[in-house]
């Protein structure tokens, strides 16, 4: 594109490019229609980001008369390699969805259309519209398709080509896609045991596509959850949470199983539900080969949630590196991974320093990482909390054949 100066009039105050779908908001200002969805309801701001007045009304109105002033410009100056916007596409109405789901309800061969219209709205027609989708009952349609588990096939586009894949799995991906309101998500996992249930078994027997979301869309589910259902999770979900954690189904799948343990292991019995499961070597296995800083943290979180139960430390010192890898992320990845590395390595100090475990600390540098923490660390609860495992160890500790002197004059007396 030659280089050629866009009117400022014609840029978009947030995103500062060329306005292909100019509207205005309440206090007079025009921008991108993209742009200021995402503004207001994306990002759940109330205000006007030029002018920081609070909005009373969020209406847009197409601004008619700038577009084809933008429109005519971007046909003068075609020479210089400025692209013609096309007109924007008419707003969809909770009419016409509703009509949509209507007659694929009734019509099962119309079911493959309303998914490949509800997915062209979810990935085309911006946020305004995913409201409208969730209005108009498409999430209790495609949850519906879900549960029915339909097998029969559907071509799809995609930025490969085109594949076939199966209606109910397309269903999950348009339910992940649409980013379904809490209030929803609240209304599903209260009155929908069934739902959830079936996308455990997705768990189990899906593809690795349509695992990633079903463990996405659990987490979104269980973060809204009230205690007693949190409390009563089955076995079954944290066994297929460690597997998909285990089989690496993605990087986003894999932060959000994380996620969620965080979001279950507190509750009832979950820390011995999540122990059985697995959870403890796999996570340990997580970090032994992961150096993503926010991974990291999450399972050290799940981890010190584990090892605040007996079942869960006797894990950590089952897997050869349990301690090794645990003491190597103090001061690598971040404060709060230092925090619960320290955290978990106190927690086997206590409550399960037998004398091999202890010799098992000296041997893998957990010893000379506590003084270290002692010595440099800035943080004092965390400095006091190594300091208590020192003094209470000293007389295993505190030996100058296995600690290097420069940091034996650092050992607390």
């Amino acid at each position: 594109m030659d280089e050629i100066e866009i009117p400022t009039h014609f840029l978009c105050p947030i995103s500062l490019q060329l306005m292909r779908d100019p509207v205005t908001i309440s206090t007079g200002i025009s921008y991108d229609h993209d742009s200021i969805e995402k503004w207001l309801y994306s990002c759940k701001n109330k205000a006007c980001p030029v002018t920081k007045q609070a909005l009373h009304d969020s209406g847009l109105t197409p601004n008619h008369t700038l577009r084809r002033l933008i429109q005519t410009w971007c046909t003068l100056n075609v020479s210089h390699g400025i692209q013609i916007i096309p007109a924007p596409n008419p707003p969809i109405h909770n009419t016409q969805i509703a009509k949509l789901l209507n007659d694929a309800t009734k019509l099962p061969e119309t079911r493959f259309k309303c998914l490949a219209t509800l997915r062209s709205i979810t990935l085309e027609e911006g946020e305004r519209n995913r409201s409208c989708l969730e209005a108009s009952g498409a999430v209790e349609f495609l949850v519906s398709i879900i549960k029915r588990d339909d097998s029969t096939s559907l071509q799809v586009e995609n930025n490969k080509g085109s594949e076939f894949i199966k209606a109910s799995d397309e269903a999950l991906s348009i339910f992940y896609d649409i980013k379904v309101s809490k209030s929803c998500l609240r209304s599903i996992i209260s009155n929908d045991e069934v739902f959830v249930a079936y996308l455990v078994q997705v768990l189990e027997n899906g593809n690795h596509k349509s695992r990633a979301y079903a463990t996405m869309i659990l987490k979104d589910l269980f973060q809204v959850a009230d205690p007693t259902q949190l409390i009563n999770v089955k076995s079954e979900l944290f066994a297929q949470l460690v597997r998909a954690l285990s089989d690496d189904v993605s990087q986003q799948a894999t932060k959000a199983a994380l996620k969620l343990l965080v979001e279950l292991c507190p509750w009832g019995r979950n820390r011995i539900k999540a122990v059985e499961g697995g959870a403890v070597f796999v996570l340990i296995e997580l970090l032994l080969g992961t150096s993503e800083t926010r991974a990291s943290e999450l399972a050290l979180i799940v981890l010190g949630h584990l090892c605040g139960c007996a079942e869960g430390r006797a894990e950590l010192l089952k897997h050869g590196a349990g301690l090794a890898i645990v003491s190597k992320k103090i001061f690598r990845v971040s404060h709060g991974a230092s925090n619960m590395a320290v955290r978990i390595i106190s927690s086997i100090s206590k409550f399960s320093a037998t004398s091999r475990v202890l010799q098992e600390m000296l041997e893998v540098g957990v010893v000379r990482k506590l003084i270290l923490v002692v010595k440099v660390d800035s943080n004092s609860k965390r400095k006091e909390r190594a300091r208590e495992m020192l003094k209470l160890h000293s007389r295993v500790w505190r030996n100058p054949a296995c600690i290097p002197c420069h940091l034996l004059s650092s050992y607390p007396s």
